[in-house]
């Protein structure tokens, strides 16, 4: 088949999304600082005396020095083989908050 739709070696059956098992050190190492910078808004916003509802939530997260490594780096899922799974495993990952999950997973 010829055109935009032709048949290609990845389409025909390889390993389309190439997603690895695990973080990187570079990853986790942008994980942490993503975490921090967080922190510092979070912080900032307190600082300035501002009162709402999302600083209450925000305030009642952890901060990154206060978070296990399996919380940073992994998210809780009850279709996984131990309740966990890589960060980067969720959609907009970068986006949603992760800070809390389940406690015992």
């Amino acid at each position: 088949m010829f055109g935009a739709f032709r048949a290609t070696p990845i389409s025909q059956g390889g390993l389309l999304w190439k997603t690895p098992w695990k973080l990187s050190v570079t990853r986790k190492a942008n994980v942490r600082s993503r975490l921090k910078k967080v922190d510092a808004v979070i912080e900032a916003v307190r600082a300035s005396g501002v009162q709402c509802h999302a600083l209450e939530r925000a305030l009642e997260l952890p901060k990154e020095h206060e978070m296990l490594a399996k919380d940073k780096y992994t998210v809780y899922t009850p279709h996984a083989v131990g309740y966990r799974k890589g960060i980067h495993k969720v959609p907009k990952w970068t986006r949603i908050t992760q800070r809390t999950n389940p406690k015992g997973f």
